[in-house]
């Protein structure tokens, strides 16, 4: 049975929350919720800046490698280096097509008739 948006069961559940903190004397009525907590939403400003900082942090992985191995550590190999070089070109290549496409739908956006 409906009654009012909320289910005869959890006013039931409601009503013996509340019987049971009325018998414990000295304490303060309990907060009962009727709705789920709020989810944080995703802002897509802080997804861009996560992606961006991704993007350059694998672009000084590549320059520190190149610079080890271009001073001979002998802990970094050639094909270390040219992966992760490859992984910083790929990553900023991606984020350039990104850029693109957003100035793309912002131009279709701004030449749209009202």
């Amino acid at each position: 049975m409906r009654t009012g948006g909320i289910d005869a069961s959890q006013i039931q559940a409601m009503i013996a929350q509340l019987k049971a903190h009325a018998t414990k004397p000295g304490l303060t009525p309990p907060v009962i919720q009727t709705e789920p907590a709020a989810v944080p939403k995703a802002e897509f400003s802080d997804a861009l800046k996560t992606a961006l900082d991704g993007v350059n942090a694998s672009a000084k992985d590549a320059e520190v490698l190149g610079k080890k191995f271009a001073m001979g550590d002998d802990s970094v190999s050639l094909s270390d280096v040219m992966i992760s070089q490859q992984k910083a070109s790929i990553n900023f290549q991606a984020a350039i097509q990104v850029r693109n496409k957003l100035v793309s739908a912002y131009h279709d956006i701004m030449n749209m008739q009202v």
